[in-house]
């Protein structure tokens, strides 16, 4: 499991890898964490449930990353350990996280710019392009 950034010559874009969609979907969050900059205070800890539908595993994708970019701008808070279950076309779970030190990077949208989450031999496998 794991993501890493590539190269893009607009925006900001990461490959994300994992072992299964769940997994994916953390990986991707700690790259968008990862993108952003975002330094999250390791005091006063907080928990968030998360709950949302998307029309397929893209859009699911695509909302989950989008909340996450709206707690950081709106609430300041940055989330770093994920429990979360995917199912067919919904996500829900707990999110871990605390109040955000700093941002480095503002992301402004998660796009569907060539989204497509392809099944590989060792799981399922993606790259996400944000605008920053």
């Amino acid at each position: 499991m794991g993501f890493e950034e590539i190269p893009h010559t607009a925006d900001c874009a990461l490959r994300v890898w994992a072992s299964d969609l769940a997994s994916l979907f953390i990986e991707a969050a700690l790259g968008l964490n990862s993108i952003a900059g975002a330094e999250v205070d390791t005091r006063a800890r907080v928990t968030r449930g998360v709950s949302v539908h998307g029309a397929d595993a893209e859009s699911l994708l695509v909302a989950f990353l989008t909340e996450l970019v709206y707690l950081q701008e709106q609430e300041g808070l940055g989330f770093d350990q994920f429990s979360l279950q995917v199912t067919n076309q919904d996500l829900s779970g707990f999110l871990e996280g605390s109040r955000l030190l700093s941002l480095s990077r503002s992301i402004k949208a998660v796009t569907f710019h060539n989204l497509a989450i392809r099944q590989t031999d060792h799981g399922p496998e993606t790259e996400i392009v944000f605008d920053v």
